[in-house]
């Protein structure tokens, strides 16, 4: 994002926004801080910084948390951090498996949530229960939550008409009409509320970056595995998601062709991920030898009950995974890589685990290879990430609102 500064056709409106969101931004990153820390950071005078603190307290949206002693002499610098119920937002991660709305504070921490375990209905059914759902969180909530939402933002894949042919699982005829339906438009207008779009991927890698066990780290690929497999690349502490938006979509990479007798054959000598690392793989490994799995909400039984099925998968999926996550660290040089999953957690763990032993098996003296961790929110990742985007957006409604 580029700053705004004077001399550049920024309004005064403009520059104090800037600076507002600026300082939220970085008190939501370091999670205290005093007035001359924020002046250091933001390069304003002691006064600016002054008059911006009292705006955000004033609307209650950073609160004092205690004094620090910075000298011997004078008095104790004042803390202040992000006040966690001073905003909420609502977030939809809409999948082929699963549509998922929260309503999340400022800290990341879900107030209240509605998930449905189906298979994705057209855009228009989509739209009503959403808004449905929408409405049913915010008549659920207190009036003083209900009067600091900032608005929703949506996760989904997107051109996700390409999917069901390289998949062979989803019903074409509902994802081509995905791909021309104007969703976010049609969610603004039946809501009344600002609504923001992004991808699966970056929402939670937006998540990780903003609430994340590994609060901190500014350099990182974030990869979750869903129906289909999706990704998200952090750099410099900001999500990239370069030219077409869909930076970090690690599904179409190539791949060499999968060893299981449950894959179909690609038309020529690669595959695509998502082929091979993700829920639709594994549903279709576990039909092709004759077990039932309505969807992904039977996993946990399934897979309990189908073990040597399942570690055939997660050896797999493991094996497709190395080639990009190697790719992504020697052209990045990202340390990091942070996985999440619909998956029930002892299997991610398997697959994080197995991933593991690959890529140190690749080590050598002269090339190192990424840190493998398991992400901080499962399967509400890519909701909580979508319900920042109106929370941490440079111009936000709750910018413009007191209590």
């Amino acid at each position: 994002m580029t700053k705004v500064r004077g001399g550049q056709g920024a309004s005064s409106v403009q520059i104090r926004q800037y600076n507002l969101w600026f300082l939220m931004q970085q008190l939501r990153r370091l999670g205290q801080a005093s007035k001359a820390d924020l002046a250091r950071i933001a390069g304003l005078t002691a006064t600016a910084i002054g008059e911006n603190v009292r705006e955000l307290e004033g609307r209650g949206l950073i609160e004092a948390v205690g004094k620090r002693r910075e000298g011997k002499l004078g008095q104790p610098a004042t803390l202040l951090r992000v006040n966690e119920t001073g905003a909420f937002g609502i977030g939809v991660r809409i999948d082929s498996g699963r549509v998922e709305t929260v309503l999340v504070d400022l800290g990341g921490n879900i107030v209240d949530h509605r998930m449905h375990c189906i298979d994705l209905p057209p855009p228009r059914d989509t739209l009503a229960l959403v808004t449905a759902d929408i409405s049913s969180l915010i008549d659920a909530a207190p009036a003083e939550t209900r009067n600091r939402i900032g608005g929703i933002g949506v996760a989904r894949p997107f051109h996700r008409g390409s999917w069901p042919a390289r998949r062979q699982l989803a019903d074409s005829g509902t994802a081509a009409q995905w791909d021309v339906a104007q969703f976010v438009t049609d969610l603004a207008r039946a809501t009344g509320m600002t609504v923001f779009d992004e991808t699966d991927g970056a929402a939670g890698a937006i998540a990780e970056l903003f609430y994340g066990r590994q609060h901190g780290a500014d350099d990182f690929f974030y990869l979750f595995l869903g129906p289909h497999i999706t990704g998200g690349l952090v750099l410099d502490g900001e999500c990239r998601r370069w030219r077409t938006g869909n930076g970090g979509d690690i599904a179409v990479m190539p791949v060499s062709p999968s060893c299981l007798p449950s894959a179909p054959k690609p038309e020529g000598p690669y595959d695509i991920l998502a082929a091979r690392a993700s829920i639709d793989a594994l549903l279709r490994h576990l039909r092709h030898h004759d077990v039932v799995v309505a969807g992904p909400a039977d996993l946990p039984q399934v897979m309990a009950a189908q073990r040597a099925l399942a570690q055939e998968w997660i050896d797999d999926c493991a094996a497709a995974l190395t080639g990009p996550i190697l790719s992504m660290h020697a052209l990045l040089d990202v340390p990091l890589v942070i996985m999440d999953s619909d998956l029930p957690q002892p299997w991610l763990d398997q697959l994080i685990d197995r991933l593991r032993a690959i890529l140190e098996g690749v080590r050598t003296p002269t090339r190192s290879v990424p840190q493998v961790e398991r992400g901080s929110f499962g399967i509400y990742s890519g909701a909580i990430g979508a319900a920042s985007l109106p929370l941490f957006s440079s111009t936000p409604s709750l910018w413009m609102r007191r209590r």
